[in-house]
């Protein structure tokens, strides 16, 4: 892989040895995912709600064909403006490089460089997943959690998505999941989906089933999800009305591929009269704060 060419900031050699807590932090939902300046609101709150915590965090890109965890503040302005900026997923990763282009990273790309530079815990909003008919398309998020060994705070799959064949997709690549403060799998926007999860209600407690999954020399992710905060979680029936108009529209549009997901996003928030933004920032900034608690406590461990 690409763990000896990925740059870091001068002193991370000196936060590995004394066990600094880290989180890693995709940079697509900056570049691509959230319009300006909804982007930098997600960029500034996620930040600081993992630094008020006592821990570093660290966002990963494809700089110039650099792969990077952790951008320099101009760079991750150049970032936030958007211009020029490309998805870079995980198989994405080496043509970026080989091309010398600025790549914001997905989810998958994002868990590989973070595992590369030995960084144990992702924050993110949503996961790819199984997309719905008719496309039935399946993220590379999937893959790349099966595979790699790390934590990944969410608040669930996109709604966009098939909750329920994702969920079971999941299952059968034997990812982990935690619902924290849950028992039921958020739906990104709202918080039921009426698929259960195992609860967990301490940062410690994530910790110490990831050790476990250490000990036990198992691979794959622990999947870590909650619910956005109720003061901004929006009615299931709200969601899925915009999410199955939105098919509709992108179907008679003719989008496909990977044009699919930004389009969706974009029209249920559009649906719903920019509610959707205000959670998707609200789910951003929580699912932070809670990574940053689970990275002390994982550095606790450490430190034992």
């Amino acid at each position: 892989m690409v763990g000896s060419r990925v740059r870091t900031p001068p002193d991370f050699g000196t936060w590995m040895v004394e066990a600094k807590p880290i989180v890693a932090l995709e940079s697509s939902v900056f570049a691509q995912g959230l319009p300006s300046p909804a982007n930098r609101t997600a960029a500034r709150t996620m930040i600081e709600a993992i630094e008020s915590r006592g821990v570093i965090p660290l966002v990963t890109a494809i700089v110039k064909g650099t792969p990077a965890v952790g951008l320099m503040d101009e760079e991750l302005e150049r970032f936030l403006g958007r211009d020029g900026i490309e998805k870079v997923s995980a198989r994405d990763l080496a043509q970026a490089m080989a091309r010398g282009v600025d790549g914001a990273t997905t989810v998958a790309a994002a868990i590989m460089l973070a595992h590369s530079a030995g960084i144990e815990v992702l924050a993110t909003g949503g996961i790819g997943g199984v997309h719905r008919a008719p496309a039935y398309d399946e993220s590379a998020d999937l893959a790349e959690l099966a595979r790699t060994s790390i934590v990944v705070v969410c608040s669930g799959p996109k709604a966009i998505l098939d909750l329920r064949a994702t969920s079971e997709r999941l299952d059968t690549l034997g990812v982990t999941i935690a619902g924290f403060g849950t028992s039921e799998l958020p739906a990104f926007y709202g918080a039921e989906s009426g698929i259960p999860v195992q609860r967990v209600d301490e940062p410690a407690m994530i910790a110490s089933i990831f050790k476990a999954k250490r000990e036990l020399g198992q691979t794959g992710a622990l999947l870590v999800v909650q619910p956005p905060p109720a003061q901004y979680a929006l009615p299931a029936s709200v969601v899925e009305r915009a999410v199955v108009e939105g098919i509709r529209e992108s179907t008679r549009a003719g989008i496909q591929g990977a044009a699919i997901t930004p389009f969706l996003l974009a029209y249920v928030d559009k649906a719903t009269s920019g509610r959707a933004r205000e959670v998707n920032l609200a789910l951003l900034e929580q699912n932070a704060a809670l990574a940053a608690s689970i990275a002390v406590e994982l550095t606790r461990f450490a430190l034992r």
